[in-house]
């Protein structure tokens, strides 16, 4: 599974002849992407916030291209021919199967004025070989989901988990690879030294992919 990190959130995951693309937003959004953008199978979308969900840029992607997401995010992008998923839902791609997955977006008081998520999922992508889960923006909950890569945001600001809630997160998805997103906005910069400092302290090796960084999972 080849992993190739884009600004913010964004992931093409390429595996089994397929080019999956996570989260493909505004922020720091380069013309050179859109002819990679633009040659994948699908994207996944997470949530509605713009830095998870590039519309301008969607819009002019080949349409063959599926489009997976959630109904508030359909309803919120109408130019955007998005094929509606909820947590439990299996979307297949050949040989990969892809699990939708509960995700919980924190809250705070500036997520006002249609900024406040209703419906956010994550995704657990299985090639057979590796199970990669996209948490999506998303505190930390209870569940039971088990993957070999994890990617999360650890920004906290009360919207994600922090390193202490992610550093154990990890332990209990059982991540042998923890790839750290969202670390690129500046709206909410991260404490690098108290992710160090958590993510050691609980014995978790992490990596934080810089834009355009490609990693090979074995």
């Amino acid at each position: 599974m080849k992993i190739t990190k884009f600004p913010q959130s964004c992931l093409l995951i390429e595996t089994k002849g397929k080019k999956i693309l996570l989260d493909p937003g505004v922020l720091k959004y380069k013309e050179e992407y859109f002819d990679i953008w633009n040659s994948v199978d699908c994207i996944l979308i997470t949530h509605k916030h713009p830095d998870h969900c590039n519309e301008e840029v969607i819009a002019r992607l080949n349409s063959n291209i599926k489009i997976y997401s959630s109904q508030e995010v359909k309803n919120t992008y109408k130019s955007l021919n998005i094929n509606v998923v909820k947590t439990g839902d299996i979307i297949e791609l050949e040989y990969i199967k892809i699990n939708v997955v509960d995700a919980i977006h924190g809250y705070q008081p500036m997520l006002k004025d249609g900024k406040e998520i209703y419906e956010n999922v994550g995704y657990i992508i299985d090639d057979g070989t590796t199970r990669l889960y996209d948490t999506s923006d998303t505190i930390c909950f209870k569940n039971e989901y088990k993957a070999d890569v994890l990617a999360m945001p650890v920004t906290g600001h009360d919207l994600t988990m922090s390193a202490f809630e992610a550093a154990l997160y990890s332990k209990e998805v059982e991540a042998k690879h923890s790839i750290l997103i969202h670390t690129d906005n500046p709206a909410y910069p991260p404490n690098y030294e108290y992710i160090d400092e958590m993510f050691k302290k609980h014995g978790v090796e992490y990596k934080i992919l810089e834009n355009e960084e490609t990693i090979v999972i074995e």
